[in-house]
């Protein structure tokens, strides 16, 4: 393994860690993806029945295109692999893939509504978050994936109707930290009924100011120091 995967890998295991310090993916829901550096079609996951808080690169597997295991010892779950698979294929611009089941994201993809800056956080999603309107809460097939893929666009970030939040980006880093904000997005709407969004040029402005090239790597090095994540 050369030092570019390891530095992958190894951030993969400190998001892992980092969902599992703010208490999600206690039961197993969720995972997260990151796309090999030098077989880019191929793709690490955690293997299944190991717990987020125990994620060490000793327990990631390897997928190939076909969804086998190549490296690593273990299984992963199936869904995993139809919702990662079809959206890291479909967008080669794309490194990592979060998804879990959160106390805010998921019940606000129940209500079907669109994100709105009502925060500086929301800035960050800005035109930047696409609505999977699909009763599949259960992924069964390749074509579900591959119809949140048609969905998320360019967008990095997906809400999936009465399921939850998916977030994407060039680096682990960024899919961790957009989930992370999204989560907090959510629960801002959710808690403030009457809020009153500002208008989209000011939207627009403080998601170009947010999303400057450091912030994500920045704000995890934050992160998961903050939570004791080393």
């Amino acid at each position: 393994m050369d030092a570019q995967q390891t530095d992958l890998l190894d951030d993969l295991c400190r998001g892992y860690r980092l969902f599992a310090a703010l208490g999600w993916g206690d039961t197993g829901d969720g995972h997260i993806s990151a796309r090999d550096p030098n077989r880019t079609d191929h793709f690490w996951l955690l293997r299944y029945g190991v717990p987020f808080s125990d994620a060490s690169i000793e327990r990631l597997v390897l997928l190939d295109p076909g969804g086998t295991v190549v490296e690593g010892e273990g299984n992963v779950n199936s869904p995993a692999f139809r919702i990662h698979h079809p959206l890291l294929t479909a967008r080669s611009d794309l490194v990592a893939i979060a998804h879990t089941h959160t106390p805010w994201g998921t019940p606000f993809s129940a209500e079907l509504r669109p994100i709105q800056p009502i925060t500086q956080e929301a800035c960050f999603f800005f035109e930047d978050c696409a609505m999977f309107d699909d009763e599949e809460v259960q992924i069964q097939d390749m074509a579900g994936g591959e119809r949140i893929a048609q969905c998320i666009g360019k967008n990095h970030s997906i809400i999936l109707r009465n399921h939850g939040l998916v977030t994407a980006g060039t680096s682990v880093a960024s899919a961790i930290c957009r989930f992370v904000l999204l989560e907090r997005v959510c629960e801002a709407h959710l808690k403030a009924r009457k809020a009153t969004p500002i208008n989209s040029a000011a939207a627009r402005y403080a998601k170009s100011d947010l999303t400057r090239p450091t912030a994500f790597d920045n704000m995890f090095q934050y992160l998961t120091k903050h939570h004791g994540v080393y």
